[in-house]
């Protein structure tokens, strides 16, 4: 791979252990690493020159929870105003058409999306497999976009016959379950400092796997050496729904099955009580904050602030794309600043601190703050270039928090290892207009 040279920056956010902001650097790219950062860096022999003049740099940003599969049905109707449970029952059947391709299609336009709000590397919650499907068809749709991809081999064992909410057609048995994770980390997961991918075990939710599935894939994971995820006390709902069945809250249904650990992250969160919290700081234990699907289901105002206070690891996630509706990382950080402010005060989080959420925050939830995350010389160049003379940042005086509190939210340029995958605003690697086309179809085939 050819050396790129990111010339004469505006500003560079490192989110280094000072927090450092210097402007007028350079940055060189080596072999998909951050080789030096200086002023009057010169370009080695057939170096590609990336003009930054204009342009703010920062970490690659970092999604920590997603359903990729979703982007194919937003805003469906039945299930816009609908809470978590009631949305569920609405999507559950358009979910069990999908085909394999259907998976790949949404996949694409999901992780382009990302890539174009400027995120570079992102997890995926895949707990349904219907007519074929496999995890295998999302891993390759985001090798083919170019992002840093970390799967989750999710599941649901336990179907509306057995007191579930999905249907018994889309859940697996259990030893099945597990067979296949074993297949799957095999497969594709790199434990490398570079690795574009690893993979997760991930059963859904404690409502639609048993005690034991819970249990037993901790116990697979750590085995082989991988992460867990799982969603965790997403609403009121979720709450009840563990106190009622289990007997006890979800902090500590989680504790109980051994799904604490800096080996495991939770999504949501919301309803996450002070013990719960300090047991998540003790633990390690990382949680992925989505803060517009949370607004958009009526879920709640996670305790976000109370986490970071205590040493929560918290990371940012745009969830599905069925119940956000969109897939931007910039617009999730503005909003989690926003939300905290409105449940805590006008002071209760910064524009930086959002942003640091969004980068290597998002790395140490993922297991990934020794290689990414930060803009740092022997980290990986996983960057996004902003353009700080748009219409959104007219007016703005201080440029770093304008990234929160005005815009841009497309990013001007974006590498992943090294590799460049947007260039002027334009992805290097997928046709935009023909993942639209083909979203229509796909589409019109499922509302039929």
């Amino acid at each position: 791979m050819a050396a790129t040279l990111i010339r004469n920056a505006q500003i560079t956010v490192t989110m280094d252990a000072d927090r450092s902001e210097p402007e007028g650097v350079s940055i060189l790219i080596e072999n998909g690493a951050i080789a030096a950062i200086g002023r009057d860096l010169h370009a080695p022999a057939g170096a590609e020159i990336v003009e930054a003049t204009g342009l703010i740099v920062t970490p690659g940003l970092i999604n920590t929870h997603h359903h990729l599969y979703q982007t194919l049905t937003r805003a469906v109707p039945g299930g816009q105003d609908a809470l978590l449970f009631g949305w569920l029952r609405t999507l559950y059947p358009i979910w069990a058409r999908y085909r394999p391709s259907d998976f790949v299609l949404a996949a694409q336009v999901g992780l382009a999306q990302l890539a174009l709000s400027g995120c570079t590397m992102t997890s995926d919650h895949q707990y349904l497999f219907p007519n074929g499907a496999r995890l295998d068809d999302t891993i390759h749709a985001a090798r083919d976009t170019g992002l840093r991809f970390h799967a989750t081999r999710g599941a649901m064992s336990i179907g509306e016959s057995k007191g579930g909410l999905p249907p018994d057609a889309l859940v697996e048995d259990e030893a099945a379950i597990l067979k296949d994770c074993i297949r799957v980390i095999d497969a594709f997961h790199d434990p490398s400092p570079q690795a574009m991918t690893r993979v997760a075990v991930a059963p859904c939710s404690p409502f639609s796997v048993s005690r034991e599935l819970m249990r037993d894939a901790a116990l697979l994971a750590r085995d082989k050496g991988v992460m867990l995820h799982t969603h965790l006390a997403e609403n009121d709902e979720d709450v009840a729904y563990s106190l009622s069945s289990f007997g006890c809250r979800p902090g500590q249904y989680a504790e109980d099955l051994g799904w604490v650990g800096q080996d495991v992250w939770h999504a949501h969160c919301v309803r996450l009580n002070g013990d719960e919290i300090a047991l998540f700081a003790r633990s390690l234990t990382g949680v992925a904050h989505c803060p517009c699907s949370n607004c958009r289901l009526g879920s709640g105002i996670a305790p976000v602030r109370a986490m970071r206070d205590a040493g929560v690891r918290v990371g940012l996630g745009v969830d599905g794309s069925a119940s956000n509706d969109a897939a931007d990382l910039m617009s999730e950080a503005r909003q989690a600043m926003l939300l905290q402010r409105v449940a805590n005060g006008a002071d209760a989080m910064s524009a930086r601190e959002a942003l640091e959420i969004a980068t290597i925050g998002g790395a140490q939830v993922l297991g990934r703050a020794d290689h990414l995350g930060s803009v740092e010389v022997g980290k990986r160049a996983d960057l996004a270039l902003w353009d700080a003379g748009t219409l959104p940042m007219a007016g703005g005086w201080d440029p770093v928090a304008a990234l929160i509190l005005c815009g841009p939210h497309r990013v001007r340029h974006l590498f992943v290892e090294g590799r460049q995958v947007v260039r002027d605003g334009v992805l290097t690697t997928l046709d935009g207009a023909e993942l639209t086309r083909q979203s229509a179809e796909a589409t019109a085939r499922l509302a039929g």
